[in-house]
Parts: structure tokens; sequence; C-alpha cells
């Protein structure tokens, strides 16, 4: 079982999306996923269709030993692809001394025999929540827009690894990172691509994440992208990083 922060410091750069449309693109080829929403915006609960606001069950009650992780687990429309759900109330949980830090990690240990992959979409700050799973993370995912400021983040990005490996998980690696919202007819967006491999190297996915409607339409729809239009540019994209990511299943 590997297990995977989807991270970035910067909102509004693909990430949310990067975690839903990942986990369908695994689940596709035939993968256990569990996917996991430790945003307590709740987008990617409400990316398969769920309404937060009813959540009974949630990574919440995990974190406060309020249920077992295997009750919180919920099934998506999605074959072998699980999720569980966050809501608005988990931000409270950022106020936690640091021995709560590792409550994640010791919840997943009861599921390593069920999973293939476990996604983790996180906040976009070095918060508790976002601690927990990077503790509990083997690798991480970036993905990081095609936009100047975007690109001024990875810095950031940088530091609070450093930080958690040095502190917490001197394990954690750099799975990848994915460029998302790119044009490919945009000068920028491949000025911008190529500092992006220049800093990363090997670790830069091929596969590129277009601008296109047809993320915002089924996210709409709270179904994946490769759901919505499998035939599309961005469901093509996202299974090309599935398999990506399988790849290094052998390294």
């Amino acid at each position: 079982m590997k297990i995977i922060s989807i991270v970035n410091s910067k909102g509004g750069v693909g990430k949310t999306n990067t975690a839903i449309n990942l986990a369908a693109g695994l689940a596709h080829f035939s993968r256990k996923v569990l996917l996991i929403d430790m945003d307590p915006q709740g987008n990617t609960s409400r990316g398969y269709g769920i309404d937060t606001s009813l959540v009974d069950k949630s990574i919440m009650e995990v974190l406060t030993n309020e249920c077992k992780i295997k009750e919180c687990i919920q099934p998506t429309i999605v074959k072998d692809l699980d999720i569980i759900p966050s809501k608005l109330i988990i931000s409270s949980f950022e106020t936690t001394p640091e021995k709560k830090f590792f409550m994640l990690k010791k919840a997943l240990a009861k599921l390593t025999t069920l999973y293939d992959y476990i996604l983790i979409d996180c906040p976009p700050s070095l918060g508790v929540l976002t601690i927990n799973s990077l503790i509990a993370s083997n690798s991480i995912i970036i993905p990081i827009q095609c936009q100047y400021f975007a690109l001024n983040a990875v810095t950031q990005i940088l530091a609070n690894i450093a930080t958690v490996k040095s502190k917490y998980n001197p394990d954690l690696l750099v799975e990848g990172v994915v460029l998302t919202m790119y044009d490919p007819t945009s000068e920028l967006d491949n000025e911008i691509a190529s500092e992006i491999r220049s800093i990363f190297k090997e670790k830069t996915y091929s596969s590129r994440i277009p601008r296109t409607n047809s993320i915002p339409e089924s996210n709409i729809r709270g179904i994946p992208v490769t759901m919505w239009r499998p035939s599309g540019k961005a469901s093509t994209a996202y299974l090309g990083l599935a398999k990506e990511v399988m790849d290094a299943e052998n390294n």
C-alpha cells in the first residue's frame, strides 16, 4: 500500500481536482483506492456527490477517535474507489497540540491490506491537518498551475516538506510534480513548464492537465472527469498521470 498526499501551499492550483481524478484514474486501472478529504472546504467530497453538511462520520471522527476508520469509509460511484469525506468542523482540529500529529498515521495502519493506494487531499497550508497527512504518507504529489505566482509557491512547498522530513517523517519523498491548467499554445505556460522541469527533473510528470471546461462541469455533477468526458483531453491526461504513478510501483 502506498500513501500519497496531494499538496500545495497555494490554493486554486488544481490540487483537489488532481486528487479526485487521479484516484478515479488509478481505480480505472483496477487498483483499490481510498481517497481521504482532509480539507475543511470538503470540495473533494462534493466532487463525488457528497453533501458535506449531512456527513455523520468523516475524517474528523477518525482524528478524534470518535469512530473507527473503517466505519467512516464510503463507496463512490467509481468501482474500486472509496472515500472518507470531510466536513467544515474539521478546521477546529488545527488547534490541537503536537501530540495529535500522528493520529492519521495510526488510523491508516489498520488498512494496510485493503488498498493499493491511499490519496489524501490536503488543505493549502502547513497546519495540523496537513502535518498529519505528511507524517502518514510515503510520498507527495505537487500540482502546480502554469502561472507565475504558482511557480513562486514552490519554494514554500519545498520548505514545508523539509520541515516535516526533519522533524517527523525522514522517509517522505516527492512522488512527482504535475502541471495543471496547461495550455500548450501559451508561451508563458511552456516557459513555466520548462522551469518546473529544471527544478524537479525526472520527478516532473509528462502528463499535463489541460485547462478545460469539462473539469468544472464534472465537479458540478459530482463525478470525476474520467466518467463525465471519458474520451476528453482532461480524462486522457489524468489516466496518463495514473499510469505514470503506477509505473513507479516497480521502482
